[in-house]
């Protein structure tokens, strides 16, 4: 049974930093695009980043480029998500999705690319 299972939510204040993490059980997904999506309230879910398989080639959301990094270590099946410079506006729930194929470059922002979820962490920043 595959699970993902995301650490690292909190509160914080504007301009503080996060490091979010996605550990990965049931199969290795070390030769996939990882993502992070991330949801408000009243809001659809959003893309974040992904990561391609190597950790070489990324893709960010324009809200959150220049400020968010994402990486992967395929040998502990975990993945991560650094937020710097945090604003209000970044307050969401925070999701790791992983797929069950390959995934086009074009379609790394997909939601339905994706068929493994977690359950999400809170992230709040306040002003």
């Amino acid at each position: 049974q595959v699970q993902l299972v995301e650490s690292g939510g909190g509160l914080v204040q504007a301009g503080d930093s996060l490091r979010l993490s996605c550990a990965v059980s049931g199969r290795t997904f070390s030769s996939y695009v990882m993502a992070w999506f991330r949801q408000a309230p009243g809001k659809e879910r959003e893309f974040v980043a992904a990561v391609g398989w190597r950790g070489a080639s990324t893709s960010y959301g324009d809200s959150v480029r220049g400020r968010f990094t994402i990486s992967r270590d395929n040998a502990k099946n975990t993945y991560y998500l650094q937020m710097n410079s945090l604003k209000p506006e970044d307050t969401a729930v925070y999701y790791c999705a992983a797929p069950s194929k390959i995934i086009e470059l074009s379609k790394v922002h997909v939601t339905h690319e994706y068929e493994y979820w977690g359950r999400g962490t809170q992230v709040t920043v306040s002003s």
